[in-house]
């Protein structure tokens, strides 16, 4: 094996991680007993740089998480790593960051966990590919999962879409936004608007609009009971970023709720709450040690993954005529974004936006996301936009490309200066998926103010259209390290293709 012990070791330091005491032999996969430490939510990888990435699981009792690690697929060379204690204050949820890996190297990895005695339970095998200077890189991304009241359906299958996607053999999987929906409680059985009748699996956590940490930390346990999700985490790593439902549809900081459904109303304590759960189930590499949801993901040469956050640190929904600006970003976030897409050296430069740029989304009266509604110049949380596409012009950002989700359907935007009320910027294109497993909508109205351009849609039959109808959607994209032409294509369902294209880089 190429990765050396010492390199492992000197690497996997963080969270209290130290090589695995000698002699205690490792559980054979999927070895199940009552007596030791269970997967009960399988296991995943998360935010793979050429060196390094962080693998997570959880289990049902207190334990130390256990990793062999091995780049032969051969576990008896394995190196042993022992990862952090879990207990309940972390709902026996434990990560382990590794460094020092080496760039466009497959690892396969075996995760379990040591009860007290030192006695291996239950454990399960993943894999993961770092990203190297000659080889292609090819990414799903989309969002949306368990809303509108469709949950796993057992006589569809479960979350199909998300074999689908497992299926085209992507070296990660970007999720947008809206990982889970806590404030959409779901029910043994739904009725369509097509007459047909959806079926859901119902746990206790799931019946509810979520308050409580558990009832948070409950809709991701439900998500990870299905066999597709579970499959695609262990084969495919994960990049995750967060939206609303998460906590509750539309919030903001600051906000008081009305809604009679909760009985906490402060979403200030929900959302610290949810973001606790979301940072327990959704591994990430956690920057400079902070709990910081943005951030950079630096997947080689060809491709830098830059997380926003537009949640977070957000101003309270405006009203449409608002002139003045409203945050979005924040000042500190914005200014990152410009900062390290500047400094990027990587042909592609992803924007993972949890929200559309030019689509209007409303929150009633008011603005859900960027876009007004209204032509003209720039107002409200747009002015943030535009100084950000403004500074990517000043600072030469060649190959910026808006990926997102949020609408439930299926678009690609293309965005140009000549068509746009506000001018500073350079071309660029929006591409927007999901939902995964939600109800489908639109389409949207469109917002004039940046120039957008609607070159493809695909939306639901009828308002919140079940997944059964086949109208869920995600994107793939592969570039191709000769040519560095960024392929991107909208898929449905079954993965057929709906729309591609390719973009060709302006070279600096």
């Amino acid at each position: 094996m190429k990765l050396s012990r010492r390199q492992l070791l000197a690497a996997s330091t963080v969270a209290g991680a130290t090589l695995a005491v000698p002699g205690v032999a490792a559980a054979a996969p999927n070895l199940v007993r009552r007596d030791r430490p269970a997967l009960p939510s399988g296991i995943a990888s998360a935010d793979v740089t050429p060196s390094s990435a962080v693998v997570w699981s959880r289990t049902d009792r207190p334990g130390r998480l256990v990793v062999q690690l091995t780049s032969s697929g051969r576990f008896d060379r394995a190196i042993r790593l022992r990862g952090p204690k879990t207990s309940a204050d972390d709902d026996f949820t434990a990560r382990l960051p590794l460094r020092g890996l080496r760039p466009g190297q497959r690892y396969d990895y075996r995760l379990g966990f040591e009860d007290a005695h030192g006695r291996i339970g239950e454990t399960l095998d993943g894999s993961f590919t770092t990203p190297g200077r000659n080889r292609p890189v090819s990414f799903v991304f989309t969002g949306d999962t368990a809303g509108q009241g469709y949950g796993i359906n057992p006589e569809l299958g479960g979350m199909i879409a998300y074999k689908a996607m497992h299926d085209t053999r992507p070296d990660f999987f970007l999720h947008s936004g809206d990982n889970i929906y806590a404030d959409g409680p779901l029910q043994a059985e739904l009725k369509v608007a097509d007459g047909t009748v959806w079926k859901n699996v119902v746990t206790e956590e799931v019946s509810k609009v979520a308050e409580t940490l558990a009832e948070y930390r409950g809709r991701y346990k439900y998500n990870l009971l299905d066999e597709n999700v579970r499959s695609l985490y262990a084969d495919v790593p994960l990049v995750a970023q967060w939206d609303d439902h998460e906590t509750l549809n539309n919030w903001y900081p600051g906000e008081i709720l009305t809604d009679d459904r909760y009985t906490e109303k402060r979403v200030n304590v929900l959302a610290s709450r949810a973001k606790k759960a979301f940072l327990e189930y959704l591994p990430m590499e956690h920057v400079s040690g902070r709990d910081r949801i943005y951030r950079k993901v630096s997947y080689g040469p060809l491709l830098d993954v830059f997380c926003l956050d537009m949640r977070t640190y957000r101003g309270a929904n405006p009203v449409p005529s608002t002139v003045g600006p409203v945050a979005m970003l924040g000042a500190e976030q914005a200014a990152w974004l410009v900062r390290e897409a500047a400094a990027s050296k990587a042909t592609w430069k992803v924007i993972a936006s949890d929200m559309p740029l030019g689509l209007l989304v409303p929150d009633a009266d008011l603005v859900e996301a960027v876009a007004n509604g209204l032509p003209g110049a720039p107002g409200g949380r747009e002015h943030e936009i535009a100084w950000v596409l403004s500074q990517f012009k000043k600072h030469k950002v060649r190959n910026a490309v808006w990926l997102t989700a949020d609408v439930h359907y299926a678009a690609a935007h293309h965005y140009d200066p000549s068509r746009a009320a506000f001018t500073d910027f350079d071309p660029f294109w929006e591409i927007v998926a999901g939902p995964i497993n939600a109800g489908t909508f639109g389409p949207n109205a469109l917002d004039s103010t940046f120039g957008p351009e609607v070159v493809f849609s695909k939306v639901a039959d009828f308002p919140s259209q079940s997944p059964a109808g086949g109208n869920q959607f995600f994107g793939y994209t592969e570039i191709d390290p000769r040519t560095r032409v960024f392929t991107v294509s909208l898929r449905n369902l079954f993965g057929h293709v709906l729309w591609t294209k390719d973009l060709t880089p302006t070279r600096h």
